[in-house]
C-alpha cells in the first residue's frame, strides 16, 4: 500500500507486513473462530433444535421446545429440564474444529486477496475479487470443519453423549461419508454467505472508516451488519444442511427425514413435513446468533492482526 494511505505515526494494520510469517494470519484467524463460535454457542444450539424438531399441532416434539414461546423462555425451559449446561453440549467439538478451520479460512482469504488484488489497489473497491477470495476461503475451511459441525449438531440433540461417542457412532453406523453428507449444501450456503460477508464488511468498512485506522467499534458494527444480512439470505440452505447432518440422530423419528441423505431428498422432506415455512425455521435464533458472532469474529480478527502487526514492527 502506498504511503498516502497512512498518517504520521499510524500503523497499517489492515494488511500484515509483507515479511510477516503466515502463522500470524493463521493465529489471528484461529483466535477469531474460537471467539465467534464459543460465545454464541447456546443460541446456535437452540437454532439446531428448532430446525430439527417435528411439529404436531402447537406442540413441538422433543428437545423441550414449545411452539410460539420466546427464545429466552425456551432457553430457560431447556436449562431447567436438562441442566444449566445443556445448550453448551458440543461446544468442545466446535472449539476443536473452529480454531484450525478459521485459521485456514482467514489465511486462505488473505493469500487469495493478495494474489488477485495488486498492492496499490488493496483499498480500492474490488467486490468481485473480494468475493472470489471469500469463496476460496470457505471451500478450504469447510472441508476441515464439516465433520466437527456434524458432531456438534448431533450433540446438541443428544446432550448426554460425548464427542468421541458421537463420532464413533456416526462412523460405525453411517460410514465416513456421513461426516460429509452436508458438505455440498454447506458450500452452497457458505460460498454466497462468505462472499457477501466479505464484500459487505469491506464495503461498509471503506465507507465508515476510509482512513483504514484500527477502530474496534466500526469493525464490530460492520461485522454485525454483514452477518445479519448474510444469515437471513442463507437460512433456507441452513435448514437443509441441518436435516442432512442430524438425519442419523435418535431424536429424528420421521422416516422421510431419516432417509434424507442428499440435497434433493432433504429439500423434499422439509417441504412435505413443514411446507414452505420449513425453509425458514430457526430464522430468528440464526440471525441473533450470527449477527454478534460475525461482529465478534471480525473484531477479534482485526484485533489480533493489529496486535501482531504492532508487535512485529
Amino acid at each position: 500500500m502506498s504511503d498516502s494511505h497512512l498518517h504520521d505515526g499510524d500503523v497499517d494494520y489492515e494488511s500484515l507486513p509483507p515479511n510477516s510469517p503466515l502463522y500470524h494470519q493463521l493465529l489471528a484467524g484461529a483466535f477469531a473462530g474460537i471467539m465467534e463460535h464459543s460465545v454464541m454457542f447456546p443460541i446456535d444450539a437452540l437454532k439446531t433444535r428448532i430446525q430439527s424438531t417435528a411439529t404436531i399441532g402447537n406442540i413441538t416434539k422433543s428437545s423441550n421446545l414449545k411452539k410460539g414461546t420466546g427464545l429466552l423462555s425456551q432457553i430457560a425451559k431447556i436449562s431447567s429440564a436438562e441442566g444449566s449446561f445443556a445448550l453448551w453440549k458440543g461446544v468442545q467439538s466446535v472449539i476443536l474444529g473452529a480454531g484450525p478451520a478459521h485459521a485456514v479460512y482467514f489465511g486462505t482469504y488473505e493469500i487469495c486477496k493478495k494474489k488477485l488484488i495488486k498492492e496499490e489497489d488493496l483499498f480500492t473497491y474490488q467486490p468481485l475479487k473480494t468475493a472470489l477470495s471469500g469463496a476460496a476461503a470457505t471451500t478450504a475451511s469447510d472441508a476441515l470443519m464439516n465433520p466437527f459441525d456434524t458432531i456438534k449438531q448431533r450433540m446438541q440433540l443428544n446432550p448426554q453423549a460425548k464427542v468421541w461417542q458421537i463420532a464413533n457412532t456416526i462412523y460405525k453406523t453411517e460410514g465416513f461419508k456421513a461426516f460429509y453428507y452436508s458438505y455440498p449444501t454447506t458450500l452452497a450456503m457458505n460460498i454466497p454467505f462468505t462472499a457477501l460477508n466479505f464484500v459487505i464488511y469491506e464495503s461498509s468498512t471503506n465507507f465508515l472508516n476510509p482512513t483504514h485506522s484500527y477502530n474496534p467499534f466500526i469493525h464490530c458494527i460492520c461485522g454485525g451488519l454483514s452477518g445479519t444480512l448474510c444469515a437471513a439470505i442463507t437460512t433456507p440452505l441452513d435448514c437443509i444442511k441441518t436435516v442432512l447432518q442430524v438425519r442419523g440422530s435418535d431424536t429424528v423419528t420421521l422416516p422421510i427425514l431419516k432417509q434424507a441423505d442428499t440435497f434433493k431428498k432433504a429439500t423434499n422432506a422439509l417441504l412435505q413435513v413443514y411446507g414452505w415455512r420449513g425453509f425458514w425455521r430457526g430464522l430468528k435464533p440464526r440471525i441473533i446468533a450470527t449477527m454478534p458472532a460475525t461482529a465478534i469474529s471480525w473484531t477479534a480478527y482485526e484485533c489480533a492482526k493489529h496486535f501482531l502487526t504492532t508487535t512485529t514492527l
